[in-house]
C-alpha cells in the first residue's frame, strides 16, 4: 500500500475537519459485481441523526484511491449538509467508478442497487454527478431505500430544481450581509458549470435582475442559456476568465469540487463566493484564505441543500412540492445564522457553519434512535 492510499483510508477513523470532532466514518463498504463490471464504494460518515442519505456520483476516477478519498469528503459533506439543513438523517455518499456514457447498464445499476440493500437501511441513495432519474428508477427495483424517482415511481422527480433555488437563497444572504438587502438587481454573478443545477440558478439571477456571466467545457450548454436570456447573459471562454472578469461582485462553483485553492483564489474579483458545488475549498485553510481577502463565503454545504430536502421528503410518500420549497427557502435565515456565528466567534463563515452543525449532530446523537437495519 502507498502512502497516499494510506493517507486516504486515514480519512476513515481520523476526520479531517476545521473544529476536529465530528469523528470519522462509520462504515465504507467497497463493492464489486463482476458480470455487470460494477465497481463502487458507498460511504457512510455517520448516523446520528438518522439514515445515511447521500447521493451517488458515476465518475471516471483515475484511482481507485482518489475514489475513496472522493467518497469520504463527500459522505462527511452530506452529514453536515443534513444536520444544517435540520433533517433527520447522517450522511453518506457512493462513488461508482467508471465512465457514465460508456459503462452505465441496466445490469450494473440493479447491482449498485443490490449492494445498497446489502446495508439494510443505514444508507439511502439518491441522484449526483453522472446519475439521473431514471438510473434511480432502476436502482429502486433492488431495494427501498432509493430517493430521486421520477413521479411515476413514487419520487419527486429532478432535485436540481430545489438545489438551484437553495443556493439563490445564499446568494440572497450573502447580499444581504454585504450591500444591505437580499436581492442580486444590478449586480453581476458569474457562473462556472451550467448543467442540472446552473441552468436553473441562471433563471433565478435573471428574473432577479441579475448580470449573469457563465462557462462551462460543454458548448451547447452555454449556447442554449444564452440563446434563451439573449442580452443578459454573457460567456466568457473558462474558469480562469470568469474569476478574474472585472465587476463580478458573485462568483458561484456549480461544477466539480476544489474550485477555490491558492490559484483561484487571489485572482477571484467577486466579493461574494456562493455556489452549487460539493466541496468548494480544497482544504480547509482557504477559507481564511477568502476572510483574509474579504471575501464572503457562503459554505457549500449550506446553500446547496435544497436537493436533499427534497429527496429526503420522499421517504414515506406523500411528497409536497411547494412543502419542499418553503423549507429550502428557510437555508437563507440559516446562511444568516452562520454569517452573524463567524463574525461573533472572528471566525470564517466555513467553521462557523462545521460548529454548528457539529453541534445538531451531537444532540441528535441523544434523541435519535439508531437506524433500524430492517428492511
Amino acid at each position: 500500500m502507498t502512502d497516499t492510499d494510506n493517507g486516504v483510508l486515514r480519512g476513515l477513523f481520523h476526520p479531517e475537519t476545521t473544529s476536529g470532532d465530528a469523528g470519522g466514518h462509520e462504515q465504507v463498504v467497497l463493492c464489486q459485481d463482476r458480470a455487470s463490471g460494477l465497481k463502487a464504494i458507498i460511504a457512510v460518515h455517520s448516523t446520528a441523526l438518522g439514515p445515511a442519505l447521500g447521493g451517488t456520483r458515476f465518475h471516471a476516477y483515475a484511482s481507485e484511491a482518489e475514489a475513496l478519498a472522493d467518497a469520504l469528503r463527500l459522505s462527511r459533506g452530506m452529514s453536515y449538509k443534513n444536520a444544517m439543513a435540520g433533517l433527520r438523517q447522517g450522511g453518506g455518499k457512493a462513488v461508482i467508478i467508471g465512465d457514465p456514457a460508456h459503462d452505465k447498464t441496466e445490469d450494473l445499476l440493479l447491482a449498485y442497487g443490490r449492494a445498497v440493500a446489502s446495508l439494510g437501511g443505514r444508507y439511502v441513495t439518491a441522484c449526483d454527478v453522472g446519475t439521473y432519474v431514471a438510473d434511480m428508477d432502476v436502482v429502486a427495483r433492488t431495494n427501498p431505500w432509493t430517493t430521486g424517482r421520477s413521479p411515476e415511481n413514487g419520487g419527486a422527480g429532478d432535485s436540481s430544481v430545489l438545489t438551484a433555488y437553495g443556493v439563490f437563497q445564499g446568494m440572497r444572504a450573502g447580499a444581504a450581509e454585504l450591500w444591505g438587502a437580499p436581492a442580486l438587481a444590478g449586480r453581476t454573478v458569474g457562473i462556472a458549470g451550467i448543467g442540472k443545477v446552473g441552468h436553473h440558478l441562471v433563471d433565478h439571477l435573471v428574473g432577479d435582475g441579475a448580470e449573469v456571466v457563465v462557462t462551462d467545457v460543454r458548448e451547447a450548454a452555454v449556447r442554449e442559456v444564452a440563446a434563451r436570456h439573449a442580452g443578459r447573459v454573457r460567456v466568457v471562454a473558462d474558469t480562469e476568465a470568469l474569476i478574474r472578469t472585472p465587476g463580478l461582485d458573485v462568483y458561484a462553483p456549480c461544477a466539480l469540487g476544489g474550485a477555490l485553492n491558492e490559484t483561484s483564489v487571489p485572482a477571484l474579483t467577486a466579493a461574494l463566493v456562493c455556489g452549487a458545488a460539493n466541496n468548494q475549498l480544497a482544504h480547509p485553510g482557504v477559507g481564511k484564505d477568502l476572510a483574509d481577502r474579504g471575501i464572503l463565503y457562503a459554505p457549500d454545504y449550506v446553500v446547496n441543500a435544497g436537493g436533499v430536502i427534497q429527496v429526503a421528503a420522499e421517504q414515506g410518500g406523500g411528497f409536497d412540492f411547494e412543502r419542499c420549497k418553503a423549507k429550502t427557502a428557510g437555508i437563507y435565515d440559516t446562511v444568516r445564522e452562520v454569517f452573524a456565528s463567524a463574525k461573533a466567534d472572528g471566525v470564517p463563515p466555513a467553521v462557523a457553519a462545521d460548529r454548528l452543525a457539529e453541534e445538531r449532530m451531537r444532540a441528535g446523537a441523544a434523541v435519535v434512535p439508531a437506524p433500524s437495519s430492517a428492511g
